[in-house]
Parts: C-alpha cells; sequence; structure tokens
C-alpha cells in the first residue's frame, strides 16, 4: 500500500502497469477462452509495460530531476550526495521535488534581498564615511591655506587658527580611534574583563563626568525614584561605562534647555538586569528608529545639532552590548524624547 503523495517512480510503474496489463489480459481471456492465455498475456503485458516504464521515468524524468538537485546545490557531488540521488531522491513523488525547488527559490530570493540590502548600506556607509571625513580635512585645509598665504605673521590670527586647526585634528583623530574600535568589536576581538559592580554607582560616576556638560545646557540627571536600591550585574565595567557615557552624551547633545535626563533599573528574570538612560529632548521620528545603531547613520536634524560627534557612538554602543550576550532597544516620539535601553546579566558568585 502507498500514499499518492509519496508514490516513487517504481511504484508509478507498477501502477501503470497494472492499469495496462489487467484490461488486455482480460480482453484475451473474452477472446481466447483460455485462463493460459489470459494469464500469459497479463504477465506479458505487465513485466514488459513495468520494465519500460520504469525506464522511461529513470532515464527521462528522475535523471532529469538528478541533474536539478545537482544545479541547485551548485556542488561536485561528494559520495553522501551522490548516495543522496541514488537512494533517497527516487523515493521522493514530483510534489516533494516541487517543494524542495520552491523552498531553494525563496532561500536565493531572501539572499538577493540581503546583498541588495548590503549593497545599499555599502554605498551609504561609504558616502556617510566621506561626509565625516571632508568636512574636518576641508576646515584643516582652509586655515593651513589662510596661513601660508601671510596670515602666518599675524600673531592673533595663527594663534586662533592653530586652534581651530587643532580642534579639527582631534576630531579626526576621535573618529579614527572609534572606527579602529568598532572594526575590533566587528571582528569579534573584544576582550571583556567581567566582574561584579553595582550599576547605580557606575550611573551616578557617568552623571558626575558629564556634569559640566549637563550644566551647560541647565539638564539635570537623576536616577528615577524607586530605582536607588543597589543592583549587582556581572559586566566589563569599563566598557559599560563607554556605553553608558555615549547614551548620557548623547541625551545631552540632543536634548532640550532645562531639561533632564533620567536613569532607571530593574530586575527583569531574575537573571537579568535592564537598565535605560531617558531624555526629553528633541527625539527621533518613528522611520528613523530601525537605523539609529547603523555606522555613521544620523537624521538630518542630528547633523545639524552635533557636528562634531562621529556618528559611531550608537554602533559602538550595540557591538559592546550585544558582546556581553545581551540586547539594546530604543523607544523615542519626536519633541517628546527618546529612551535607550540594554540589559546585562545579574550578579554571580
Amino acid at each position: 500500500m502507498f500514499s499518492i503523495k509519496n508514490i516513487s517512480p517504481r511504484q508509478i510503474a507498477v501502477f501503470t502497469a497494472l492499469v495496462l496489463a489487467i484490461p488486455e489480459s482480460i480482453l484475451v481471456l473474452i477472446v481466447e477462452k483460455s485462463w493460459v492465455w489470459g494469464v500469459g498475456s497479463f504477465l506479458v503485458i505487465f513485466i514488459g509495460s513495468y520494465f519500460l516504464i520504469s525506464f522511461m521515468l529513470e532515464r527521462f524524468i528522475y535523471r532529469k530531476i538528478k541533474l536539478i538537485y545537482k544545479f541547485i546545490y551548485k556542488t561536485k557531488a561528494t559520495r553522501k550526495e551522490e548516495t543522496y540521488y541514488k537512494y533517497v531522491l527516487p523515493q521522493k513523488s514530483i510534489d516533494e521535488v516541487r517543494e524542495d525547488v520552491e523552498a531553494w527559490a525563496t532561500k536565493n530570493e531572501e539572499e538577493l534581498d540581503l546583498l541588495r540590502r548590503n549593497e545599499q548600506f555599502r554605498k551609504e556607509f561609504l558616502q556617510n564615511l566621506s561626509h565625516e571625513f571632508k568636512t574636518p580635512v576641508f576646515a584643516i585645509q582652509g586655515y593651513v591655506d589662510t596661513l601660508l598665504s601671510g596670515a602666518l605673521a599675524n600673531p592673533e590670527v595663527n594663534k586662533k587658527f592653530l586652534e581651530k586647526t587643532a580642534k579639527n585634528v582631534d576630531r579626526l583623530t576621535h573618529l579614527l580611534n572609534d572606527l579602529d574600535e568598532i572594526s575590533k568589536l566587528e571582528r569579534g576581538e573584544l576582550v571583556l574583563y567581567k566582574q561584579n559592580f553595582v550599576i547605580q554607582e557606575l550611573v551616578k560616576d557617568v552623571f558626575e563626568s558629564l556634569s559640566g556638560k549637563a550644566e551647560a545646557m541647565n539638564i539635570h540627571s537623576s536616577i528615577k525614584k524607586g530605582c536607588e536600591s543597589p543592583l549587582t550585574v556581572f559586566a566589563d565595567k569599563e566598557k559599560i561605562r563607554q556605553v553608558l557615557t555615549n547614551l548620557v552624551e548623547n541625551s545631552i547633545k540632543y536634548g532640550k534647555q532645562n531639561g533632564s535626563i533620567t536613569a532607571s533599573m530593574y530586575k527583569t528574570d531574575g537573571k537579568h538586569i535592564l537598565i535605560e538612560i531617558s531624555d526629553d529632548g528633541i527625539g527621533i521620528s518613528e522611520k528613523h528608529l530601525p537605523r539609529i545603531f547603523e555606522r555613521f547613520y544620523r537624521t538630518e536634524e542630528g547633523r545639524s545639532i552635533d557636528v562634531s560627534g562621529s556618528g559611531l557612538g550608537l554602533a559602538i554602543c550595540k557591538h559592546i552590548v550585544e558582546a556581553h550576550g545581551q540586547t539594546i532597544h530604543v523607544r523615542s516620539r519626536e519633541d517628546i524624547g527618546t529612551t535607550i535601553g540594554f540589559t546585562l546579566d545579574a550578579r554571580r558568585d
């Protein structure tokens, strides 16, 4: 007994041979009125039809299907694959083969979509990289040309221009350092030195280190009420300091005058701690949210406000958090504010 869905070539041959042999043998039996002739004709027709149909199926159909499989996998068949082609494939029905080919086509289409997205990302990356380097380089070139054109003899002018040149050189150095760091992160070369530490204490240190920038905007930084109770995490303290510093700096850059920055910490499932940095700044439109962790990606509003940043801060944050085996997320609304949160492992004894 066999199912129609999983019918094999041999079963097809048997079934077709029976369909041909039975009516013919019955007809011979009626005409000749002899069981010998009837049985003999049945055996001759059945055996002949079976071998002919099997040959046709193997020679002209399943051989072509095997070639399709070899083409799909684009490889010279190994011993394992030859075994598959010889013994496993012939057991497959045409419907199963069709499903395999459709699955292969779907997978290929997904790979092509990924390649297209990567190509678009590459183009945007090169464009953004050019933009980030061009601004300080052109500024340095302008100051140097001015100095060489005669301003060098004027002490007031040359000092001012040299200070501006040094500032742009620092920006280039910062950009190159960030590029070097994110390259190491993407290559998986980041070495983590994990330890237990209280996350609230680290957040307070970051707030204190950036207090000058916050005060210039009259922005108040604090830990959310109810989140003061110490929570111990297990992570690389200096790398998480870098993440928090980037997030708080962004909240200051894109914050509003007399605004606020709030840090909150929560236990999630007993094994992880959620840390969130929230502000009431300009916010980010919904269409930009899926891309803010990409290298160099910044909205036009962001570029107009922050002309000195490298555009790599959030990408670095994402890689550091993911190197810890954790996730980072963002919630934001324009003119309402932004919250960026990430998880860390809870204390380990």
